[in-house]
Parts: C-alpha cells; structure tokens; sequence
C-alpha cells in the first residue's frame, strides 16, 4: 500500500515530466504592448506550477482568479489572468514552456511560485538558485522592468497535507527540504528589491484543518487559496494605479 501511495503521489507532483535542459535566454519582450486576457484595465501574468492552476480546484478557486475578483471589488479592474503553468513543473520546466508561449508585452503585475517538484525530485538547490533568479528577471522583464510590480510567493508544505503523510517520507525532512528552498527563493527574491509573501506557515495549519486540503489529499483547497489571494490583495492593490 505504501509503495502505492508513492506512485500515486509522485504521478500528481511530477505529471509525467521529464527533466529538461534549463532554458535560460529571456524571452523577447516589446515594453511598449500591454497585452489583454479578458477585459480589464489591468493584465496580470500568473506563473508557476499546480499550485498557480490550482489543481484539483474550480478554476475560480485557484489563488490568481480569487486574487482577481478580490482587486475588482477594490475597484482595481483586473482582465482574466494570463496563466503559464503545470502541474508537475520544476523551475527548467516552467523557463522552457515560457520560451515556448513566445509571449509579448509587458503585464500590470507579475506573481511566480516555483519551487516545490525541485524539492520533491530532489534536485540540487543550487540548480533551482540559478534558475529560479533567472525566472525572477523574466517576471520583471514581463512586467516591463518594474520590479515593484512583481510579487513572489513562498512554497507551501505538502508534508502537512493527508497524502504528505501517507507519502513514506519524513515529515520533518520534508518541511526542513521546503524550508531551505524557500530561504532561497526568500534570499533571491529581496535581494533584487520584489515583494515575497511567506504562505508556508500558513499552509502547514493543513495539518489540523482538513477544510485547507482539496479533494486529491494533497492539493490547496478553495479555502487556502483564498488565504494566499488575501495575502497578495493588499500589496497588489498599492500598485496599480
């Protein structure tokens, strides 16, 4: 049974991947264009991995469209968000299916949470050092080199999720795993001056409250996503004008 269980959760983390050569060209990017997913004022450019699509979830649950309904309820009129992401992605993964959209145009802001199928596959953090800061640049490259206008999110703990437990890994070596890459994106991310909002925390009351786990056992609810949009709502707000 537990040999089952790992399957099973490494088929939902990974989704079939591979692991791919890093992608690190930046995309060409026209400053001057705006481009628009839906009506809106505002454009926002979601990347990332399952956690961003919001497996599992309705689409309106995921974390970037109850980000948007919160920002037009502040009268802040955000187009249906721009999404690039996969569940199962690493942070290569994610740089090459960026290369691949062969986007143009900037966004009015930028979020980007990547990170964790690193740390499930067990890759070297230094590799997701690397990559990771060059996917910041490319966030700031799409919201037209303004970096106030960029907002990082830390990865969440599936340690503490029902199917985490089950996993036959140490919950413990699992949260102190998301802990480093998280101090890294965390490093990276002020360094270069963007906003970071730390949800781990947060994502580990999972443990005690089976209503922030989706149905799968191991993906955020609707509920803990709204706590991530809620996280975001007032940063995003100040900026855009």
């Amino acid at each position: 049974m537990k040999i089952l269980l790992n399957l099973f959760l490494f088929s939902f983390l990974t989704s079939g991947c591979t692991k791919q050569a890093p992608m690190i060209n930046e995309p060409v990017i026209d400053q001057t264009t705006n481009p628009s997913n839906g009506t809106g004022n505002f454009t926002y450019l979601a990347l990332g991995d399952s956690y961003t699509i919001g497996e599992s979830v309705k689409q309106a649950e995921s974390f970037p469209y109850q980000l948007q309904n919160l920002l037009k309820a502040k009268g802040r009129d955000v187009a249906n968000p721009k999404i690039i992401a996969t569940t199962g992605w690493t942070t290569d993964e994610l740089q090459a299916a960026i290369k691949k959209e062969n986007l143009t145009g900037t966004y009015s802001f930028v979020t980007l949470l990547i990170g964790v199928n690193n740390q499930y596959r067990g890759y070297p953090i230094n590799t997701y050092k690397k990559e990771f800061s060059e996917l910041l640049q490319t966030a700031i490259a799409f919201a037209g080199g303004d970096k106030t206008k960029v907002f990082v999110v830390s990865i969440p703990d599936w340690g503490a999720t029902p199917f985490g437990k089950n996993s036959g890994r140490n919950v413990g070596t699992i949260a102190a795993e998301i802990d480093n890459f998280n101090a890294a994106n965390q490093e990276i991310t002020l360094a270069a001056g963007v906003s970071y909002t730390n949800i781990t925390p947060a994502s580990r009351n999972a443990t005690n409250d089976p209503a922030l786990v989706a149905g799968d056992g191991l993906h955020p609810s609707g509920k803990m996503y709204g706590e991530w949009a809620e996280a975001l709502l007032t940063k995003v707000t100040s900026v855009l004008k």
